[in-house]
């Protein structure tokens, strides 16, 4: 099973459960995370959620192996495919945490940005790696990395495709605690039963509340994402993306 989700004492885990790719995305995670976002939200028993990655990874982006071959009409559909993931998870009711350990890449950072809170372990890193395979930022990142840094502080972040290590990461406010990378589990579920135990609807109605201080909303900016991405994937320098990464090679971006 890609995604494995457990419950105990009113918190549940959503695991990405790919750990020989870095538990990059597959077609069927990205359903299964939609999916168990919209039961897990409707399931009264569960009180708070952790999304979490199998072994060394949270999650290394998309599976650039089944990147490429979409046309403007293909690609638009699978990116609102894509977009559902994002937007139920963001949108779940519930306190959701992030546990981070190792890379939370691409998509992988647009994940940990769509929770409520991040608990990364000292090995933890974010990068906005989308420039490297030739596509604007997608999953909604421009929408979190603005809200949580600021435009210059996001754009700086964005156009250089940097990694940002785990300490950084809560020096700027992505990230609320680091912890030993053994202590991961343990304080993402200590965390957890903190809210799982206090008022859950009023954490609720203030999720919320957060929710309606941004303008544009996530969906708006999704859209505008979504045209944006359609159209550079049919650019040279996408194609050039996916071929260096499958090879191994250094990119040749010509710009087009």
């Amino acid at each position: 099973m890609s995604i494995l989700v457990t419950k105990q004492g009113g918190i549940a885990t959503i695991t990405l459960n790919r750990p020989d790719k870095l538990n990059a995305l597959s077609e069927e995670m990205y359903h299964g995370i939609a999916d168990h976002c919209v039961a897990l939200d409707a399931d009264d028993e569960v009180r708070a959620i952790i999304l979490t990655g199998a072994g060394r990874a949270f999650c290394a982006g998309g599976d650039v192996g089944s990147m490429g071959g979409y046309d403007v009409v293909t690609g638009r559909k699978r990116s609102q495919k894509h977009r559902r993931t994002v937007v139920n998870l963001y949108n779940v009711e519930k306190p959701v945490i992030a546990a981070v350990r190792g890379p939370a890449a691409g998509i992988g950072f647009s994940l940990a940005l769509a929770c409520d809170l991040i608990v990364a372990s000292e090995t933890a890193y974010f990068l906005a790696a989308f420039k490297k395979v030739g596509i604007p930022p997608d999953g909604g990142a421009v929408f979190f990395l603005t809200q949580h840094l600021g435009i210059a502080r996001a754009k700086e972040i964005a156009y250089t495709a940097r990694k940002v290590p785990a300490q950084e990461a809560r020096e700027i406010g992505l990230a609320v605690r680091v912890v030993p990378d053994d202590r991961l589990e343990v304080e993402a579920l200590a965390l957890a039963q903190d809210l799982a135990s206090s008022a859950t609807y009023a954490l609720r109605l203030a999720k919320r509340m957060f929710h309606s201080m941004y303008v544009p909303t996530l969906e708006m900016l999704l859209e505008m994402e979504n045209l944006a991405v359609s159209g550079a994937r049919l650019t040279h320098d996408h194609l050039e993306g996916i071929a260096s990464f499958k090879e191994k090679r250094p990119p040749r971006f010509l710009g087009k």
